[in-house]
């Protein structure tokens, strides 16, 4: 495991000295854990999204081609 430093405003450490309780190092690590597989997903979640969108417009331009078609077929059997 990788340590790091963090630095912290001397007001904030004097409050963080009346909670001994706290598990500081852990806090901090949870939280860099946490941030991490949340920003992870959304990276993942995006690129979804772009394969997603190339299939929508894929689909769209198909639906028209096959409507512009028909249309042509019903024209030609004078259905509208």
């Amino acid at each position: 495991m990788v340590s790091i430093t963090l630095s912290v405003p001397e007001e904030t450490r004097n409050k963080m000295k009346k909670f001994p309780e706290v598990n500081w190092s852990r806090l901090v690590r949870k939280t860099i854990e946490d941030k991490t597989k949340e920003l992870s997903w959304k990276e993942e979640m995006l690129k979804q999204l772009e394969k997603d969108k190339e299939f929508e417009e894929w689909a769209v331009d198909i639906g028209r081609k096959v409507k512009t078609n028909r249309a042509k077929q019903l024209k030609e059997l004078g259905l509208i």
